[in-house]
């Protein structure tokens, strides 16, 4: 088991992937720190004196576009990271079929030279 997975990691394109790592870890940071920002209690003020409300809606919305569009930008790399990956499994897979196959043909090669080295 263990030779699969070196295998599998020294198929993984690693350049790209530590290439892109720090954008990644960046667009985390700002995504969590986007979503973790608390949004202040409005104050207690009286009607009159309050901003319009429907300009703090505006402008709330335009700030969830934008986490949302970060958001995206962030799954994408991770889905083409994800993609990247799955090809690596898949390739270890019929590397690792090929491999079984192999095997039984020269198991079956070393049974039928054995037995013929006991009949003569």
């Amino acid at each position: 088991m263990a030779i699969n997975w070196i295998t599998a990691l020294k198929i993984v394109p690693w350049g790209e992937v530590l290439n892109a790592a720090p954008q990644i870890a960046q667009g985390a940071r700002r995504l969590f720190s986007d979503t973790q920002k608390q949004q202040p209690a409005p104050s207690p003020t009286p009607r009159a004196a309050q901003a319009d409300p429907s300009e703090a809606l505006r402008a709330r919305i335009l700030a969830l576009e934008d986490e949302q569009r970060a958001s995206a930008v962030l799954i994408q790399s991770l889905a083409e990271q994800n993609a990247q990956v799955v090809r690596a499994v898949d390739a270890l897979r019929v590397r690792s079929q090929r491999l079984l196959a192999a095997v039984c043909v020269l198991t079956a090669a070393t049974a039928g030279l054995l037995a013929w080295a006991v009949s003569q």
